[in-house]
C-alpha cells in the first residue's frame, strides 16, 4: 500500500511507540512496515490539479474573449459569422465531445480527469451555443433569464442521459443563476424582491434545494444526483446565511455602511442557530455532510464576529495574540481527535 509522506511518518511513529511499549515485537513491526511504502510523488494529485488548472485557464480565456469588444469586433470583421452559425457549430462540437468523452468512460474508465476535462469542455461549448442562440433570436426584451432556464433543461437532459454528476453540477449552478436573474427581472431592477435582498433570497433557494434532495434521497431515479444536490443546496444555504450575518438585508453597500455592525447581531444569532441545528441533525442522524457544514460555518461565523467587533477596539498585538492562541487550541484538539480516530480504525 502506497501512502503519503505524512501518513507514512505517522505510522512509523506509532509502530515504534507500540514496540517501545512492548505491545508489538520487532518481527511484527517489521511485517507491518513491509505492508506499506511511502509515495515518491503523488502523480494522481498532479494530474487532478493540472486538469483543473487547464479547465480554469480555458474558462478565463473564453471569458476574456467574450468580454473584450475589440477582439469580438475584430473577429466579426474577419469572419462576419452570424450568431446562429456560431451557435450551431458550438453545439455540433459539443455533441462530438460528449460522444467521445462518454465512449472513453467505457473504454478508458481509469482516465477520470481527462474524461471529465472533455465533459467540462463540452459543457462550456454548450453554454456558448445557448448564449449565441440567445443573441441570434434576441428582440431586446431584456428577459435573458429565460435563456438561462433553457440551459437548465438542456443540462438536465444531458446529465440524465449520460449519468454525469459533473453536468448535474452545471444544472444546479444554472438553476441558481436563473433564480437570481429572474427575481431581478421581476423586481424591475430593484435590489429587493418581496422585501428580500439577493443573499436572503438564496437562503430560501438553498433551503428548497436541500429539502428536495432530502425528500428524494430514497428515489432510485434520483439516487445518482441526490448527494450532489444535497451538498450544493447546503453550499447555497450556508454561504447565503453567512453573507446575511455580515451585510444584513440591505440592498447596497452605502446603506450597510450607515449602520453599526452590532445592529445586525440578530442575523448572526440566526446564522449560528442554523449551524448548531445542522451539527445536532448531523450527529443525531449520522449525516456527515450536515455535521461538517455546521462545524465549518459555526467557526466561520465566530471568527467573522470576532473581526467585526474587536478589530477596531483592540490593540492589534492583543488581537492577533488571541487569534493565534485560539487557532493553536483548535489545532491541538483536532490533532488529538484525528489521532484517536486513526487508532480506532
Amino acid at each position: 500500500m502506497k501512502l503519503d509522506q505524512d501518513k507514512s511518518d505517522f505510522l512509523d511513529e506509532m509502530l515504534q511507540n507500540w514496540q517501545d511499549q512492548q505491545l508489538l515485537n520487532a518481527e511484527q513491526v517489521k511485517k507491518l512496515r513491509d505492508s506499506y511504502e511511502t509515495k515518491t510523488f503523488d502523480w494522481r494529485r498532479l494530474a487532478q490539479y493540472s486538469f483543473w488548472i487547464a479547465m480554469a485557464c480555458g474558462v478565463i480565456s473564453l471569458g476574456a474573449l467574450l468580454v473584450d469588444k475589440d477582439i469580438l469586433n475584430y473577429l466579426k470583421r474577419l469572419y462576419d459569422t452570424p450568431d446562429s452559425i456560431i451557435s450551431f457549430l458550438s453545439a455540433v462540437i459539443a455533441g462530438i465531445l460528449y460522444y467521445v468523452s462518454f465512449k472513453r468512460k467505457k473504454s478508458h474508465h481509469m482516465q477520470v480527469f481527462s474524461n471529465d476535462a472533455l465533459i467540462f469542455t463540452a459543457v462550456m461549448l454548450t453554454a456558448n451555443a445557448i448564449a449565441y442562440l440567445g443573441k441570434a433570436i434576441d428582440n431586446n426584451g431584456g428577459h435573458f433569464s429565460l435563456l438561462i432556464l433553457f440551459s437548465v433543461f438542456v443540462y438536465a437532459v444531458l446529465a440524465y442521459l449520460f449519468k454525469s454528476r459533473l453536468i448535474w453540477i452545471f444544472v444546479l449552478l444554472s438553476l441558481g443563476a436563473w433564480f437570481g436573474t429572474e427575481t431581478g427581472y421581476l423586481s424591475r431592477g430593484n435590489w429587493y424582491f418581496l422585501g428580500l435582498n439577493y443573499p436572503l433570497r438564496f437562503v430560501f433557494f438553498g433551503l428548497a434545494l436541500t429539502a428536495i434532495a432530502l425528500l428524494l434521497r430514497n428515489s432510485k431515479k434520483f439516487e445518482l444526483f441526490c448527494a450532489t444536490t444535497y451538498i450544493t443546496g447546503m453550499i447555497y444555504l450556508f454561504i447565503s446565511m453567512w453573507l446575511i450575518s455580515v451585510f444584513g438585508n440591505f440592498a447596497t453597500v452605502e446603506e450597510w455602511y450607515k449602520v453599526k455592525q452590532i445592529s445586525l447581531f440578530y442575523w448572526a444569532l440566526i446564522s449560528a442557530g442554523l449551524c448548531i441545528f445542522s451539527i445536532w441533525a448531523g450527529l443525531k442522524y449520522k449525516d456527515d455532510v450536515a455535521r461538517e457544514f455546521g462545524i465549518t460555518f459555526l467557526f466561520l461565523n465566530l471568527y467573522t464576529r470576532y473581526f467585526e467587533y474587536f478589530w477596531d477596539s483592540w490593540h492589534k498585538a492583543l488581537f492577533f495574540s488571541v487569534l493565534a492562541a485560539s487557532f493553536w487550541l483548535i489545532g491541538r484538539r483536532a490533532e488529538k481527535i484525528w489521532n484517536l480516530e486513526f487508532l480506532k480504525k
